[in-house]
C-alpha cells in the first residue's frame, strides 16, 4: 500500500504554556502519558477500583458529599441531562452569551417550554432580578451558566442560589464548565441541585468527559418526570456511582488521564490552591488592561471569570487578523465569540497554565498591538 504524505502538514508541537485557547485547554504531558495504559474490562474489578480511586478527588473538586457522576460525553450531554431530568414542563433559563443561549435551545428541544431572562453579554444575572422572574410564571427550574465562556461574565452563584432555595420546588442547573476547577463552586454549601463540568476546560484534560453532582431532590425529582431518556437518566447513573461502576462503556483513556490530574490537583495543595492561582492569572490580566486603556475588559470588575477573560478591542482592530499574528509568533488565543467575533478576544487562562506562562502571552499580545498601532490598525481580513 502506498502512503501518501498530506498536503496539510501537522504544525509544529509547541512547548507547554503557549496554548490560551478557552476551551480547550492544553494539556500536562504527564496526563497525556496516562491516556498510554493498555485497555482492561469495562466491568471487571480493576475498573472499579480506578472509579473507587477517583471517588474522593473528585467529591473534594466539586466540594460535595454526594457521589460524582462521570459521561462519556461532552458537558452538553450533561446540560441536556439537566433538562430531561430536573425539568418536566417549564425552566426559567438565564442567557447572557452563547452558552446561556444553548441551554435555553436545548431544553427547547426537549420539548420544555422555556423562558429567558436575558442580559446583556458581559453582565449577570443579579439576585435582586432573579427574585423578580421567580414571582413570575411558575417553573420547575432556573438554568444558568456560572462562568460565560463567550464573554467571560461570571455570574454570582452562591447569591442567585439563595434566591432559588427560596422556591422549595424550583430546581437549580447550573453549568460550570468554565469555572469548576478555576472559581470556587460550593455544590452541597449552595444547594446547587444538577451542576455539570467538561473535562477539557480548567481541569486541562482532553475532551470528551462530562462530570457532575445531582442533588437528592433532584434524584427524586428525577424519578417522577417521564420524558427523561435512557442515555442521560441520572438516577441510573447514580445507581452506578455506588457502585463505582461507569453504566455504559467509559472513555477508559480519559479515565487515566483524570486519575492522573487529580493527583496533580492534590499534589498542587487541592482544589482551593487552583483557585488561587486561577485568581492571581485574572489578577494579572487586570494589571495589564488597565495599563493598555485601549483594550478593556468586556465584563464589569467583580464580575469576571478566573478562567477566561474576554477583551474589546479598538474599533480598527479586527480581532481575526490579531489572533493570526500572534499564532504565527507561536502563542493561540481566541476571537470573540458570536457576534463578538472580531471585536473582542478571549484569553483562557485555566487549567496548569500559571502567571508567569500568562506574562508572556501578554508580552507577546504587547508587541502585536503595537505592530498594529505602528503600521495604522488591523482590519478583519
Amino acid at each position: 500500500m502506498t502512503v501518501v504524505p498530506s498536503r496539510h502538514p501537522l504544525p509544529p508541537v509547541l512547548p507547554f504554556g503557549r496554548f490560551f485557547f478557552p476551551g480547550p485547554t492544553g494539556v500536562h504531558p504527564e496526563v497525556l502519558e496516562a491516556m498510554r495504559a493498555e485497555m482492561i474490562p469495562h466491568r471487571g474489578a480493576e475498573l472499579e477500583a480506578l472509579v473507587t480511586r477517583l471517588e474522593q478527588p473528585l467529591k473534594a473538586l466539586f466540594r460535595t458529599r454526594e457521589p460524582v457522576l462521570i459521561g462519556s460525553c461532552s458537558a452538553t450531554g450533561f446540560m441536556e441531562a439537566a433538562i430531561r431530568n430536573g425539568v418536566e414542563h417549564r425552566v426559567l433559563v438565564v442567557v447572557g452569551g452563547a452558552f446561556g443561549e444553548r441551554f435555553a435551545q436545548v431544553a427547547e428541544s426537549c420539548g420544555r417550554e422555556v423562558i429567558r431572562a436575558i442580559v446583556a453579554p458581559g453582565r449577570t444575572m443579579e439576585p435582586e432580578y432573579l427574585a423578580q422572574f421567580l414571582q413570575g410564571p411558575e417553573v420547575d427550574a432556573v438554568a444558568l451558566v456560572h462562568s460565560e465562556t463567550s464573554t467571560g461574565a461570571l455570574a454570582p452563584l452562591e447569591q442567585l442560589a439563595a434566591v432559588v432555595r427560596a422556591h422549595p420546588d424550583v430546581m437549580l442547573l447550573v453549568d460550570a464548565v468554565s469555572s469548576l476547577g478555576a472559581c470556587p463552586v460550593e455544590t452541597d454549601a449552595w444547594g446547587l441541585d444538577f451542576v455539570f463540568a467538561g473535562s477539557q476546560k480548567a481541569l486541562a484534560l482532553p475532551p470528551g468527559l462530562a462530570l457532575g453532582v445531582a442533588s437528592p431532590r433532584l434524584l427524586a425529582k428525577a424519578r417522577g418526570v417521564g420524558d427523561r431518556g435512557r442515555y442521560f437518566d441520572l438516577p441510573i447513573y447514580h445507581e452506578f456511582a455506588l457502585r463505582h461502576q461507569p453504566p455504559t462503556t467509559p472513555a477508559l483513556p480519559l479515565y487515566n488521564a483524570l486519575d492522573r490530574q487529580l493527583a496533580r490537583i492534590a499534589a498542587e495543595g487541592g482544589v482551593e490552591a487552583r483557585w488561587r492561582r486561577h485568581y492571581g492569572m485574572l489578577l494579572v490580566m487586570e494589571r495589564w488592561v488597565a495599563a493598555h486603556p485601549t483594550v478593556t475588559f468586556l465584563p464589569p470588575e467583580g464580575r469576571r471569570s478566573a478562567s477566561v477573560s474576554c477583551l474589546r478591542l479598538p474599533a480598527d482592530l479586527g480581532a481575526t487578523t490579531l489572533v493570526g499574528q500572534l499564532r504565527a509568533r507561536g502563542w493561540t488565543i481566541g476571537t470573540g465569540y458570536g457576534p463578538l467575533r472580531e471585536s473582542t478576544i478571549r484569553v483562557g487562562h485555566m487549567g496548569d497554565l500559571t502567571a508567569a506562562h500568562l506574562e508572556a502571552l501578554l508580552e507577546a499580545l504587547e508587541q502585536a498591538l503595537n505592530a498594529a498601532a505602528t503600521t495604522g490598525g488591523i482590519s478583519a481580513g
